[in-house]
């Protein structure tokens, strides 16, 4: 069986591709970075390494590449053939190859091509896929939206792996942590005849999705913020302090009681989750630096994204959210002069008022939950 991934990158190598070389796959990554795919393409195979004691090695082989910028075609042409296709890109860039998606479609339809096949975005989103399938749209006609009803689907997927920026002398050695979680939402799948080991198909993805972001991204983000306000620089300082890691487990405490009274999740199967999650953050093997967790600042208060859902969905139900709004607070004061988000938001907090770019930034309505981000914000400056 055949894979076209797009994204050659450390996730895509490091995650993606090793789920999809263990099910036996073939792989054709597609990305514009010339030296991976140069590599790729020369060697067919490359290297992981388990972020552990250990350090056991991993060898992906059977893969090429194709650059998606100088033969488009050629990608085309992957898409068409393939039994499977997947993104680790993302989600900004997803719009970027819907033309390239549809036109592999449609040579499917053209070829009287009967297979189901499924297209999954593992992006760090919410409905990634079914956000890719709406810019696919754009170039089908008709008869090809029949034909993508009927043969494609996009199912939404969950994705978990910590893999954190690195540099290697060999451009396609990745190191990752050993733990990672890839889930598909059963009920969008078409492509029925696959079933890929290591990967979880559910009848709901929401209570997954949720339970991902608002816990691994949200404590995550929170160790970096928490971190950067101390003043370390990698999140392996910044959890070992005892203020830092007070602060983490406020938080999770506060967005697992959401997620326990939104899903019904069981606590105690939860709180060993939680606990796991904080396991991986003080891996003494992964060394991930602060400015890469938080980045993107404004993104990260974006009114459905980490820390102001979880606010504003524990007020409606009357849970506590104080430790999630001391973390908001202490993104405003973030400040990274190589991330054009932190210093945009530095630059609208010198313009306006704090509660005038809470509002812009976040799209809050609720004029309590700003004022408690604005009195936090004045009283950790």
């Amino acid at each position: 069986m055949k894979a076209t991934h797009f994204g050659a990158g450390n996730i895509g190598r490091g995650f993606i591709g090793e789920i999809l070389h263990q099910n036996g796959f073939s792989i054709e990554f597609v990305d514009i970075n010339e030296t991976i795919i140069n590599a790729l393409r020369q060697r067919k195979s490359y290297e992981i390494e388990l972020a552990a004691k250990e350090k056991e090695h991993i060898t992906v082989d059977q893969v090429t590449g194709l650059n998606n910028q100088k033969e488009p075609a050629a990608v085309v042409d992957s898409i068409a053939t393939s039994d499977i296709v997947t993104t680790a890109i993302g989600p900004k860039v997803l719009p970027f190859i819907a033309e390239l998606i549809a036109k592999g479609i449609q040579k499917r339809r053209q070829k009287g091509n009967q297979t189901p096949i499924d297209i999954i975005a593992c992006e760090n989103m919410i409905g990634g896929s079914q956000f890719l399938l709406e810019k696919v749209q754009e170039f089908l006609t008709e008869e090809d939206f029949d034909y993508v009803t009927d043969y494609v689907g996009f199912p939404n997927a969950a994705v978990d792996r910590i893999v954190p920026i690195q540099e290697h002398e060999d451009p396609l050695f990745v190191s990752v942590e050993p733990f990672s979680e890839w889930l598909v939402d059963d009920t969008q799948s078409k492509a029925k005849q696959i079933r890929l080991d290591k990967v979880g198909y559910v009848p709901d993805l929401a209570p997954y999705i949720e339970r991902k972001l608002f816990s691994v991204n949200t404590g995550h983000a929170t160790t970096a913020y928490t971190g950067a306000y101390y003043g370390y620089t990698t999140i392996g300082q910044a959890v070992a302090d005892e203020k830092v890691l007070k602060q983490l487990k406020a938080v999770l405490q506060e967005t697992g009681d959401l997620l326990i009274d939104k899903w019904q999740f069981e606590r105690s199967e939860h709180e060993q989750y939680v606990q796991k999650i904080i396991g991986r953050f003080k891996n003494p093997y992964i060394s991930d630096d602060i400015t890469r967790v938080a980045r993107t600042p404004i993104r990260k208060l974006g009114h459905d994204e980490r820390f102001i859902r979880p606010i504003r969905e524990a007020k409606e139900r009357s849970l506590s959210y104080q430790a999630l709004v001391e973390v908001v607070a202490m993104i405003l004061q973030y400040n990274d002069p190589n991330d054009e988000e932190s210093v945009r938001l530095q630059a609208l907090l010198k313009e306006k008022t704090t509660a005038e770019v809470v509002q812009e930034v976040t799209g809050l309505k609720d004029t309590t939950i700003v004022d408690e981000i604005v009195q936090k914000a004045g009283k950790s400056k």
